[in-house]
């Protein structure tokens, strides 16, 4: 079961592509897209982050912040990021500490699911059913970016 909506989002404290620390407590204020995914550099998973990468533009000046997270390592995720462009961060979590504290461990990988957090902290918003191809522009109309 995914966390539920109104809820407040568990905090982490991590490492993103860049080695930069990133806590959820950090972006308050700001509507956070974290979007859950398998595998850097997979099919579906290129899909879903080019996506976001497309229409990163249209999140941009709205207070809005997108990051990624899988259970890859950063170098993994330098790696991605850079053969697609990603302009994003994407969250290491290697150990899967922020994967289970957000109730997406697929055992051993996070599982397709995005949380949109409020700049309260708590969660707006889950998707669970996602297409990877319209992802990022399904996310903009529901919010009406």
């Amino acid at each position: 079961m995914v966390l539920p909506v109104g809820t407040a989002a568990p905090g982490f404290n991590t490492i993103d592509t860049q080695g930069n620390s990133i806590t959820l407590s950090s972006l308050a204020g700001k509507t956070v897209i974290l979007y859950f995914y398998p595998k850097d550099d997979t099919p579906g998973c290129t899909k879903e982050a080019c996506g976001f990468r497309d229409a990163y533009a249209d999140y941009q000046g709205k207070d809005v912040v997108v990051l990624g997270v899988s259970m890859d390592d950063q170098a993994s995720h330098q790696k991605f990021t850079e053969k697609y462009n990603l302009p994003f961060p994407l969250l290491v979590d290697s150990s899967g500490v922020i994967t289970r504290a957000y109730d997406v461990d697929g055992g051993g990988y996070s599982k397709r699911v995005t949380y949109v957090i409020d700049g309260e902290g708590k969660i707006a918003k889950v998707y669970q059913n996602i297409n990877t191809e319209t992802h990022a522009r399904d996310i903009l109309a529901d919010l009406g970016l």
